[in-house]
């Protein structure tokens, strides 16, 4: 198996044919058939469902596809940097993100770390936390800015100052900026699947079961949703800045557990670009 190999494999599934993929990459059909075959008993299995007019991906297809797009991706990755180093270029950064980190990141880190070194380019990889640590383990990224509670064996970590939950309401609903955890009683409330865990145990060790109206996978969605007059959603506080509008007045949530960090973290024992270096030295003086 070799990169041929992935990159043939990858368009027959997104083609859905062999002919397409073959159009697709300007082979000839045969030849295209005949690198699927070999493929497939390297493997030891059945990749892809062949039908009369099309094909589809089987269970561990599905699996070696997913993949194969990993393995493509670190291989451009290496050879865009091997192409900055050969031309002198400091490199290129391979971040990934959380969508609530990017109050601490847009907030003058980035900003600094390009004006000190302009040559570095950035490709920025999004998802949540367990995505960015399996990017992490398997070499796509270099760093991972994520949030915390999470778990990341094989990782070391940079915290930043923890911050507070808070839940956003209607602006028209008046009343103190600070809330103990009873005040969400009763309330309908919508907050990232992540952090489901621990306002479920905050609320209980108050005395109550949480009303989870919407649990979901972005601290976006949260804020959307509350801004529809769906809910009360909760989230950190920067990420609800970032996000609230004028139509929405953010409450915070007194609770020495409702707590969470921006979290930098990298391959233990694993290869740090000098790049990468850099950029934690600017994400650690602020």
């Amino acid at each position: 198996m070799d990169f041929k190999d992935l990159t043939c494999f990858t368009a027959i599934v997104e083609e859905g044919t062999i002919s397409g993929a073959a159009q697709r990459l300007h082979i000839a059909q045969p030849a295209l058939s005949l690198r699927l075959k070999t493929l497939e008993e390297d493997m030891g299995l059945t990749l892809l469902e062949r039908g009369a007019r099309s094909v589809k991906p089987t269970e561990g297809g599905r699996l070696f596809y997913r993949r194969a797009l990993r393995m493509l991706e670190l291989a451009r990755s290496t050879r865009q940097e091997l192409a900055d180093v050969k031309g002198g270029a400091a490199g290129t950064l391979r971040l990934g993100t959380v969508s609530s980190s990017a109050p601490a990141l847009l907030s003058g880190r980035i900003n600094r770390f390009h004006a000190r070194y302009p040559q570095v380019r950035f490709e920025l990889h999004e998802g949540n936390t367990f995505e960015l640590i399996e990017l992490l383990h398997t070499g796509i990224i270099d760093l991972a800015i994520v949030r915390t509670p999470f778990k990341a064996d094989g990782a070391d970590r940079l915290l930043l100052k923890p911050e507070p939950m808070a839940a956003a309401v209607p602006a028209s609903i008046t009343g103190p900026d600070r809330v103990p955890v009873q005040w969400l009683k009763g309330k309908p409330l919508v907050f990232y699947r992540r952090f489901e865990g621990l306002i479920r145990a905050v609320c209980q060790q108050e005395g109550f079961e949480p009303e989870a109206f919407c649990v979901n996978d972005d601290a976006r969605t949260c804020m959307m949703w509350a801004q529809a007059g769906l809910g009360v959603a909760i989230a950190p506080l920067s990420a609800a800045k970032a996000m609230a509008g004028e139509q929405l007045r953010l409450l915070i949530l007194e609770h020495p557990d409702l707590y969470t960090s921006i979290a930098a973290i990298w391959k233990k024992d694993g290869y740090r670009s000098a790049a990468a270096q850099r950029f934690l030295e600017i994400f650690a003086a602020e």
